[in-house]
């Protein structure tokens, strides 16, 4: 009778998870066709001195499989916000977006995109702590991919003011996979936000050096940590013809009490070396904040580092291979109070039909977490401290 029940609720449970792919899967084209017919509607309402070599329009899906050697507790991955769901096909991503460059030509310029998928869905935070409790419409508001304007400032357009939703300026990995050099981002990455809200200055001071700075609304833009602003910088450096070198500070209060003793400090360096089919990048982050919610306020300190290898072995096929580490002490940026290494191993194929990009992937990565909080939980209550994986994921892009 126990066989028979306990098969019965695995069928359930089957039935359960097939019925939630469909779900996702419909959403996703039902989203696809809503944003196709949105761009068009948005295209042909674009002022008549817009030129079409002035306008960029980009479509993008994300489809990827994450096969794990462990039977994880509800199929999650823990300390994840993308691709985050195991052992079943996933839409991680679909996206369309339209914009507009400022140029000395035509000085305004705007960004508006839209996005749907089980990344995007991982955008909203969820409580508690207080501060970290998702703002109002944030369900809507995640569907956003891009909503700015910029101005072009300067006879040389020197000078460029940015508003709105914003690209982050913290950290090597996109939020876009087809970008990088590695289809799951590492640790760090997936901590550090993707989006911002708020005003950015980028300044061209030379053809070495740019400089940025930002006045923004928190370190996540969906989290009502507090109504204060919080600030940041962005220095990119060009070495030489093949190395450059990137600064980042984050420094802004990211919990309900804004006491300059319990302000957020992150410090992001990146160095890359590039050649005509080899890539290296190394990124080391540091990171500090007091604990005003919690007794005694201790100091939550993480530091994170990761090191890109990526060779072009022909035009179309990739090898990357990308070791990394990472210690959160206070579980701020992973959510578990843990120290993880790991090492991920990605081979890319690319078709580039009639302006089409479309990128096959297959992806072996091992994780270990230690810690108070670590280790992947399984069904059955184990919590072993080793993870490894195979990802096939199939990305498309139209520009």
């Amino acid at each position: 009778m126990y066989t028979l029940c306990s098969s019965q609720f695995r069928e359930g449970q089957d039935i359960n998870q097939r019925l939630d792919l469909a779900n996702k899967t419909i959403h996703g084209l039902l989203s696809y066709l809503w944003f196709v017919v949105a761009f068009v509607v948005g295209g042909s309402m674009l002022p008549v001195n817009t030129s079409r070599a002035e306008t960029q329009y980009e479509m993008y899906a994300d489809v990827g499989y994450l096969a794990s050697n462990r039977d994880s507790e509800g199929n999650e991955w823990p300390g994840k916000s993308t691709t985050s769901e195991l052992d079943q096909l996933n839409l991680h991503l679909i996206m369309a977006n339209l914009r507009k460059e400022a140029d000395t030509g035509s000085r305004w310029g705007f960004e508006i995109g839209l996005q749907a998928g089980e990344d995007a869905d991982n955008l909203v935070p969820s409580a508690p702590p207080e501060s970290n409790r998702p703002v109002k419409y944030a369900d809507e508001l995640r569907h956003l991919y891009r909503a700015n304007v910029s101005y072009l400032f300067g006879e040389d357009g020197g000078l460029k003011l940015t508003g709105g939703l914003i690209n982050s300026f913290i950290g090597y990995e996109s939020y876009v996979a087809i970008q990088n050099a590695n289809y799951t981002r590492s640790y760090f990455a997936d901590a550090a936000p993707y989006f911002l809200v708020g005003a950015e200055a980028m300044w061209d001071v030379s053809e070495s050096t740019d400089l940025g700075f930002y006045l923004i609304t928190g370190f996540n833009y969906l989290a009502d940590a507090n109504d204060a602003p919080s600030l940041g910088f962005a220095g990119n450096f060009q070495l030489t013809d093949s190395t450059k070198f990137v600064q980042n500070f984050y420094y802004g209060p990211d919990q309900a009490d804004t006491s300059l003793e319990f302000w957020r400090f992150l410090s992001n360096s990146i160095l890359k070396w590039e050649g005509s089919k080899l890539s290296i990048a190394a990124s080391l982050d540091i990171g500090s904040e007091k604990q005003a919610e919690e007794a005694g306020t201790p100091r939550a300190d993480w530091l994170g580092g990761a090191v890109w290898i990526d060779w072009a072995v022909t035009e179309k096929m990739n090898l990357a291979l990308r070791p990394e580490f990472q210690r959160d002490t206070g579980g701020i940026i992973t959510g578990s109070e843990q120290s993880t290494r790991g090492i991920t191993g990605t081979l890319k194929y690319e078709w580039l039909p009639h302006g089409n990009r479309i990128v096959t992937v297959l992806e072996a990565r091992y994780d270990h977490s230690r810690g108070d909080e670590g280790g992947f939980p399984e069904d059955d209550g184990n919590i072993p401290s080793d993870q490894t994986m195979i990802i096939a994921s199939f990305m498309w892009q139209f520009q």
